[in-house]
């Protein structure tokens, strides 16, 4: 039986037209690396076999009489736990929340069902995705299959472990922080933050205008087939697009000649980079100028926004407790309990004039350093993955604070830009560095397509099965 250990999403399709391959062999063959692998990295949080199978079976059936959906008709995805499942909870990763199942299915699990993908289960993530790390109260540690003893990053951690290790091709996410590039460059995988509204939400993220919704996958073809099908309009977001996304994956073509891109090797912050993680962004931001594109070192030249962040971010965590009492936050993850009683003291008037005022200087100040480089290029993260069961690295001088190894991320959540972080090889411990290009608002296809054409010119390192 062919495995789905090196099989695409882009890959499937095909195999299941040819009935080389059928979505239940596929199906069986993922649940049966989820029991593997499971005890050694602790990715998900809800599963059903009964559901999976039936999925797979009706996709079967359609292939087998021609009938199939589309390109992602019997493909293996797993959804972030706090993205609603018709029939399985929805516990943001709080032992304290209702088990009880959740009545619909949110916009992005909606159309993926409509596509007729295949539902391996829930991820886990941290505490109402407060961090960018990979453990809670309510399922623990979740750990990186590249060294079991250091973490993937957060909060989508079990997404980007099962992208990693292949259990499933197409993992859905959510980034009010980073929340999707961190794990991604943690763990080795694409990870996509698109343009704010181009992933229609609901619940609306109490993080509000931060949190966006994007995939995290092995291969950037994989991603743009999510993007086409997740980024269809939903009217329950009001906030969102209301237009049917372009043909991401067409959009892949075309390569970077011609193109001017910034490389900001520390965007212009005080930040400690590690010297192999810095040695090995600098190299890929290279590779655009073999590729034919104008490279230039500078910064985009605006201040670390984080009290921008912090003043939406605590404001927001605020908001998400604000019906939990005493007894159930001493059973919380005190940080997120901290974060969110400094929201409490914010006045309405401060949170508005982030939201409004401060958000937009800063989004107008990248908008007119586009007017001058089509993409800008970034270490995603200046370290490699560090030990579990830890907010910040032990040793490296970045506090107790996890936003102060954080600080490529969360800007362009801020200013709402789309954002990829993609592989670009290895420290000699064997840990993955990621490399994120940003674009313009709304340029999310001119992200993926140089992702693409790194990709072709760099192919990632893969891991195949968790490590010690």
């Amino acid at each position: 039986m062919t495995t789905m250990s090196f099989l695409s999403a882009a890959e499937l399709g095909p195999l299941y037209a040819a009935k080389k391959l059928s979505p239940v062999e596929v199906a069986k063959d993922a649940m049966a690396r989820i029991e593997r692998f499971e005890p050694a990295v602790n990715a998900f949080t809800v599963r059903d076999e009964a559901i999976t199978l039936a999925m797979a079976e009706a996709s079967q059936a359609r292939w087998l009489k021609g009938e199939a959906i589309g390109p992602l008709d019997g493909v293996p995805v797993t959804i972030k736990d706090n993205i609603g499942v018709a029939g399985w909870s929805m516990r943001r990763g709080s032992a304290v929340a209702s088990d009880a199942p959740f009545a619909s299915d949110s916009p992005a699990t909606a159309r993926l069902r409509e596509a007729g993908a295949v539902f391996l289960g829930k991820t886990t993530m941290p505490e109402y995705g407060w961090k960018g790390v990979g453990d809670s109260p309510a399922t623990g540690i979740t750990r990186n299959p590249w060294n079991t003893g250091t973490g993937p990053g957060g909060s989508s951690s079990g997404a980007a472990v099962c992208a990693a290790l292949n259990i499933g091709c197409i993992h859905i996410g959510t980034d009010g922080a980073g929340s999707v590039r961190i794990p991604a460059a943690f763990s080795g995988v694409v990870g996509l933050k698109p343009s704010y509204g181009r992933v229609p939400a609901w619940p609306i993220s109490t993080m509000g205008f931060l949190a966006h919704l994007g995939p995290l996958t092995r291969t950037v073809t994989d991603t743009a087939l999510a993007m086409k099908v997740i980024g269809q309009p939903d009217a329950r977001d009001m906030t969102a697009m209301n237009d049917r996304p372009p043909d991401f994956v067409d959009g892949l073509k075309g390569g970077v000649r011609g193109l001017r891109i910034a490389w900001s090797p520390r965007l212009g912050q005080d930040v400690r980079v590690d010297p192999e993680i810095a040695a090995l962004t600098a190299a890929a931001a290279q590779v655009f100028t073999e590729l034919g594109a104008t490279v230039e070192e500078v910064d985009p030249g605006f201040a670390d926004p984080i009290e921008i962040l912090m003043t939406l971010w605590a404001s927001g965590a605020a908001l998400a407790l604000r019906s939990i009492g005493p007894a159930d936050r001493a059973k919380m993850d005190p940080g997120l309990v901290a974060v969110a009683e400094r929201g409490e003291g914010i006045p309405a008037s401060a949170y508005v004039d982030a939201l409004l005022n401060q958000r937009n200087v800063l989004a107008l100040k990248m908008a007119e350093f586009h007017q001058r480089f089509d993409l800008l290029l970034t270490p995603t993260l200046p370290l490699p993955a560090f030990e579990v069961g830890r907010d910040t690295p032990e040793h490296g001088g970045y506090g107790e604070d996890w936003t102060r190894w954080t600080p490529f991320t969360y800007p362009f959540n801020i200013t709402e830009q789309p954002a990829v972080s993609v592989p670009c090889g290895l420290t000699k411990a064997g840990l993955p560095a990621g490399l994120q290009i940003v674009g313009a608002f709304g340029k999310d296809a001119l992200v993926l397509r140089a992702a693409a054409a790194f990709e072709q010119a760099r192919p990632f390192a893969r891991v195949d099965e968790p490590r010690r």
